[in-house]
């Protein structure tokens, strides 16, 4: 198999793509989307979020030292295109797009309603890198919509219609093809764990 080399460029794909909400004493909330990010720790729980400095939400979160992760879903397209390409410093994405908040747990940042997830941070640390910032945050709370959970308690994001991002598109993420350590499992621990998670769950009522 033959290959081609191209000049180091930001290749990686795809990735989650998330709306992250922030705000700040005296100023109006915002959302911004984010493809640069990940979890980076376990204990305690850390993810990651490159930002540029001079995008609105930056400051935000600099002045109040949080923001929330809302994973991104089929139903919320245009909602995370529209927060990636207007700016805050333009225009109250709230009020255009109507979106509706929860008490995320934080002072400044809010849930955003209707989103899979919302997961509630603390800034820890920033890493100034050269063309963005690496904000590290501290996971503290994390919401499930309820139709996402088991009777088990058991949480089902493959149900969730979640989007990932690949150069410049928008997709949805395709059906389960295995479940962590199916290479090493017994195949009747396979079959059975596969027809469990295709055939559905019962959501709490």
């Amino acid at each position: 198999m033959e290959y081609k080399i191209l000049n180091p460029t930001t290749m990686l794909s795809p990735l989650p793509c998330v709306l992250v909400s922030c705000g700040a004493e005296g100023m109006h909330p915002n959302a911004l989307t984010v493809a640069w990010t990940g979890i980076v720790n376990t204990h305690p729980p850390m993810l990651s979020i490159s930002v540029k400095p001079e995008r609105y939400s930056h400051d935000l979160i600099i002045r109040s030292g949080e923001f929330c992760v809302h994973p991104g879903d089929k139903d919320h397209v245009r909602v995370l295109d529209f927060c990636g390409v207007k700016s805050g410093k333009e225009v109250d994405k709230f009020s255009a797009l109507g979106l509706k908040t929860e008490d995320s747990g934080l002072q400044y940042a809010p849930a955003i309603s209707g989103f899979p997830l919302c997961i509630s941070c603390r800034l820890r640390d920033v890493h100034r890198l050269g063309s963005h910032d690496l904000f590290l945050g501290e996971i503290c709370r994390i919401m499930v919509r309820e139709d996402l959970m088991d009777d088990n308690g058991s949480v089902h994001l493959e149900r969730a219609g979640l989007v990932a991002y690949s150069h410049g598109l928008y997709q949805e993420v395709g059906k389960v093809l295995g479940f962590f350590g199916f290479s090493v499992a017994r195949r009747d621990t396979y079959e059975r764990r596969m027809k469990n998670i295709r055939s559905g769950y019962k959501p709490h009522a």
